[in-house]
């Protein structure tokens, strides 16, 4: 309720006297109007004092309309405790197009999931119990609101709702609310308590008590899995067969992150918006900008479609746009160069990120324990090696190995796709006469630039696609392969590359990507029938920069019973059970 103090005071806010601990694990709550964020903010400072606090806050909000970040922060203007809180979300307000938005602050411990678009719309593509309902938004039909926001009660769930908001007496009971009352500033609150059991048509799965999880496989996909249940509170036993961690494929140098545009704004597009979202936090948080990653937008080459998505411009809150004349010209392209410019991509070391998520408190890394088997033992599992010693003992599994996963869930439709890059140093010189582009370049293939190392700065191009492969050896076909892919990319890149090869200054790194049948990502358990079995967390194919943060949230918040990072027809794009 943006224009009333909050509903939440800190004493009472975040404890439920229906459990038995001093502190729950999560607070959930559901608001029906963002409006100007003010209710947000306030709620957000309320956990923050609260000393019993949940170890998480999810505040799931609907907007139809998006406020310009300065309204946020004139909001919060008067209310001078509340100011830095509102640099930080206003610091977040970008790229806000119609559909789910996750938010992160506090380490990943305060979630806000923004929902753009009408309520009706908004509520039906999200599934959750709710620990606190706000009724906020003015509304001409406040009886049909409660009844559509009432399938995200659980018995106890407190309901508030503003006085333009409030439902009719037989509304409430009709709902299930009881023990009604009126506060000073005429905002109705009641409790859901119905006097009948309650059957829910999709049931919500029940939360899973944080405990001991062992995930197999240390790339960007294990150790995102790893980051985020530990985040809940899970202790984790990360499983890696080689000495080091981000040795297969997420060992890559280099990688690109850029989103996919489509002019229907199809599935693949929508799902890299988020994924990069996600990423995106994770790499303001732990790495260091200019050395690990580096927010420098990206060209990609291709045929600017003649329809965008509608409402897409450059003033717009979309990210990519048809490039400019004087961006091509700066990029050594010609102006009449047909091109989108990503504002919202970044060039990332994905080793160090690996590395600070397998940092995080709970997570212990273990190498060169190589997981031959999974054997259920009572309530638990034992991950084996090859010689039949139990290597962990854990209460839930988690596969995400790449392409080894095969050996460990034969049932799924796991692709090998062998990729081989091309290195090379920049050119010693002025940075005013460097021929390669200032940010990186993709299209048929990608070309990354100014990348650190040592005294100086490499770039980086390929890849090469090789379905069905799995051998990781260096080959001189994949060599002159990339070497045309720089040249057809970018004239200079490929002068500079030609070159270095002349000179024998060249070298590569091949990998093997998983995929899935359908190129997207598998999130869920291997065994449909079975959720408490294996799960997996794998096929990030080319895009595991762009997947795996949103990959391991999508599966800690289905075991946690949180409200989910995407609107439901997404994530369930993403479940292993669509193959069934």
């Amino acid at each position: 309720m943006a224009d009333t103090p909050s509903p939440l005071s800190p004493s009472t806010a975040f404890a439920d006297p229906a459990t038995d601990g001093p502190q729950r694990l999560q607070w959930r709550i559901l608001d029906t109007d963002f409006g100007n964020g003010l209710q947000f903010l306030t709620d957000w400072a309320a956990w923050r004092s609260d000393a019993r606090r949940t170890r998480l806050l999810h505040v799931v909000a609907v907007l139809a309309q998006v406020p310009v970040a300065d309204a946020l922060l004139a909001a919060a203007a008067a209310r001078p405790e509340l100011t830095t809180l509102a640099s930080q979300l206003a610091a977040q307000w970008h790229g806000l197009l119609p559909g789910f938005h996750r938010l992160v602050f506090e380490g990943g411990r305060v979630l806000l999931t923004l929902c753009v678009g009408e309520l009706p719309a908004m509520l039906r593509a999200q599934h959750f119990e709710a620990d606190c309902i706000l009724l906020s938004a003015p509304n001409a039909q406040p009886d049909a609101a409660l009844k559509a926001v009432a399938r995200f009660a659980r018995r106890g769930t407190q309901l508030i709702a503003a006085p333009s908001a409030a439902p009719s007496p037989g509304a409430l009971a009709q709902a299930g609310f009881q023990r009604v009352s009126v506060d000073a500033a005429a905002r109705l609150h009641a409790v859901f308590d119905p006097p009948w059991t309650v059957r829910r048509r999709a049931p919500v799965t029940p939360a899973a008590q944080p405990a001991h999880c062992a995930v197999v496989g240390a790339g960007l996909a294990g150790a995102a899995v790893a980051a985020s249940l530990a985040r809940r509170g899970w202790q984790v036993s990360v499983l890696e067969a080689a000495p080091h961690g981000a040795a297969g494929a997420s060992g890559l140098p280099v990688g690109l992150m850029a989103p996919h545009l489509s002019p229907d704004d199809a599935l693949m597009s929508r799902l890299t918006r988020a994924g990069i979202r996600a990423t995106w936090r994770q790499l303001e948080t732990w790495l260091q900008a200019g050395r690990d990653w580096a927010p420098t937008g990206a060209l990609e080459r291709r045929d600017t479609p003649t329809r965008m998505p509608t409402g897409w411009q450059a003033a717009g809150p979309n990210e990519s746009w048809a490039a400019t004349g004087p961006r091509l010209r700066a990029a050594g392209l010609p102006e009449d160069t047909p091109a989108l410019w990503h504002a919202r991509a970044a060039w990332v070391r994905p080793a160090r990120l690996i590395d600070a998520w397998l940092a995080q408190p709970g997570v212990q890394l273990r190498t060169c324990a190589r997981v031959a088997r999974l054997v259920r033992d009572g309530t638990h599992w034992q991950a084996l090696d090859p010689t039949g010693n139990v290597l962990v003992r854990a209460d839930r599994v988690v596969i995400a190995a790449g392409i080894d996963s095969r050996m460990l869930a034969p049932a799924l439709p796991l692709n090998a796709v062998r990729g081989q890059v091309l290195m090379g140093p920049h050119p010693i010189g002025a940075p005013t006469a460097d021929p390669l582009p200032p940010h990186p370049v993709n299209g048929d293939g990608h070309l990354i630039t100014g990348v650190p190392e040592g005294e100086g700065r490499f770039w980086l191009a390929g890849s090469t696609y090789g379905r069905g492969e799995d051998a990781r050896d260096i080959r001189d076909t994949d060599t002159q392969a990339n070497l045309a892919r720089i040249a057809g990319l970018h004239a200079g890149a490929g002068a500079v590359a030609a070159a270095a090869f002349a000179r024998g200054d060249l070298r590569s790194w091949a990998g093997v990507r998983c995929t899935s049948r359908d190129r997207r990502p598998l999130v869920g358990p291997v065994d449909p029938s079975d959720a408490q079995g294996p799960w997996i967390c794998s096929a990030l194919g080319s895009r595991g920069l762009s997947f795996a943060a949103l990959c391991a949230e999508l599966l800690a918040a289905r075991w946690s019973g949180e409200p989910l990072p995407l609107q439901s027809a997404l994530a369930q794009a993403l479940d292993t059970r669509r193959l069934a």
